[in-house]
């Protein structure tokens, strides 16, 4: 042994130090001493070479490390509305100030006039039932889990039709097949890849048959020789022959966009009045917290919510609180365009965009402007581009400069093309640009 790895200071002589320099009063006491062992080990992997900057830093350094959180805040500068990898829909104001009041005790289950106990979907039912023109409404964890619930529901037992058009996979490689699998029911597909009749349909009713379902293909386009039965024809259908149809809408559009030249997706509200029972997500279009969400007449939603798998399917206080806030813009659909994030993002003016990008370049010494564009994401609109204005670098590596964005305390998340790094202002709030402009800045003076 040298000298060196001899002379290595104890245990608890760093954490004496360490509650000396205070750094036992923001941290728990195992996790310092984890930090204090963490650094000895070092060291004597260097030899016994201690720390350049001396032993409290070093532990100092290391304590951040392990107690960093890993789910963190980030920018998201790529000009991909729906975001999956962050988050799909950033929340408006309103439904973040309604999580954190249901942080403490809240009124989750608890009836404020009676003062006896409550259900938690009437937080969001009545709303839900208002704004899609439904019957009735439930809330679940995530769209996955309302299809899964809806299918055990109606169709345990027995067979649901499927276009075979309409047999996607979703997002994490999930895919309708192995979804209806687990609910218990049989698949029945009909038709072909591109084109299924609404005869199709009929000729695949036997008396196992339980439900039509159609699947909106949210995350691809079908174009050329194609056709298909609209929700209208197939609850017409079900309705001749006693079977319900469930329209598995996805992307949860409940204002129309089309002005915005973005067009394809189907508005909740038409299909609710077709007669469907519908199923939609809470943080795509909508622009709310990750939900499923369940509309339809009392004689399909109800069943759902009383089966046993709904509990297991819950969703938490917060998610309520925040998709109450949420759904309580939509009664005046100009506050939701303005206030809701993702619709704001969506609608945003294209002059408006390239003030901002000009804005935000004149922040960073080495960039520029050029016409570019966004996407909508997280399987809505799919084909579908915005024009934009981005923020423009030249760097001698993007790798290295995407890297550095990572590294920001919050991080900057871009996108390359062509050996230049992009910064779309469609996804950048504007008190963003300042942490935005520094992490730029600071990366290329490295």
């Amino acid at each position: 042994m040298n000298d060196r790895l001899r002379a290595l200071p104890a245990v608890h002589a760093l954490l004496a130090k360490a509650e000396q320099a205070g750094l036992t009063h923001g941290a728990p006491r195992g996790a310092v001493l984890e930090a204090i062992r963490g650094t000895l080990s070092e060291a004597r992997r260097a030899g016994g070479t201690p720390p350049a900057d001396g032993w409290m830093a070093g532990v100092e350094r290391r304590l951040a490390r392990q107690t960093r959180l890993s789910l963190t805040r980030v920018v998201n500068a790529t000009g991909v509305v729906l975001h999956t990898n962050l988050g799909r829909a950033p929340l408006a104001k309103v439904a973040r100030d309604a999580m954190q009041g249901a942080f403490r005790y809240s009124t989750l289950e608890f009836d404020r006039g009676t003062g006896e106990r409550g259900s938690r979907q009437d937080h969001t039912r009545r709303l839900l039932v208002d704004i899609t023109g439904a019957e009735d409404a439930l809330v679940v964890n995530n769209a996955a889990s309302a299809l899964l619930l809806v299918v055990n529901t109606l169709g345990e037992g027995g067979e649901t039709v499927v276009s075979r058009g309409e047999l996607v996979e979703i997002g994490g490689a999930f895919r309708i097949p192995e979804i209806l699998r687990k609910s218990g029911s049989i698949l029945a597909e009909v038709g072909t890849t591109n084109r299924t009749r609404l005869r199709d349909y009929a000729l695949a009713v036997n008396p196992r048959t339980r439900l039509f379902l159609k699947v909106h293909r949210s995350n691809f386009v079908l174009e050329g020789f194609v056709s298909e039965a609209s929700i209208t024809e197939l609850v017409q259908l079900g309705n001749e022959r006693g079977i319900p149809a469930v329209h598995d809408a996805g992307s949860g559009l409940l204002v129309s966009l089309e002005q915005h030249g973005l067009r394809g997706e189907p508005r909740v509200q038409d299909s609710v009045a077709a007669g469907a029972t519908v199923i939609f997500s809470g943080d795509k279009l909508l622009g709310g917290p990750q939900a499923g969400i369940i509309v339809g007449s009392r004689e399909t939603v109800r069943p759902a919510a009383q089966n046993p798998l709904a509990r297991a399917l819950r969703p938490d206080k917060t998610v309520l609180a925040a998709l109450e806030a949420t759904l309580l813009l939509y009664r005046d659909p100009d506050d939701a365009t303005r206030e809701i994030p993702t619709l704001s993002m969506l609608t945003a003016d294209v002059h408006e965009l390239k003030r901002r990008a000009r804005r935000l370049a004149r922040r960073i010494p080495a960039a520029r402007t050029e016409p570019g564009m966004s996407s909508v994401g997280g399987g809505s609109f799919p084909g579908a581009e915005l024009a934009s204005t981005l923020v423009v670098l030249e760097p001698a590596s993007c790798d290295a400069l995407l890297g550095a964005l990572r590294a920001h305390d919050p991080p900057v998340i871009a996108r390359t093309a062509e050996g230049k790094v992009l910064l779309d202002v469609r996804t950048i709030a504007d008190d963003e640009f300042p942490i935005v402009a520094d992490a730029v800045n600071a990366a290329l003076r490295e």
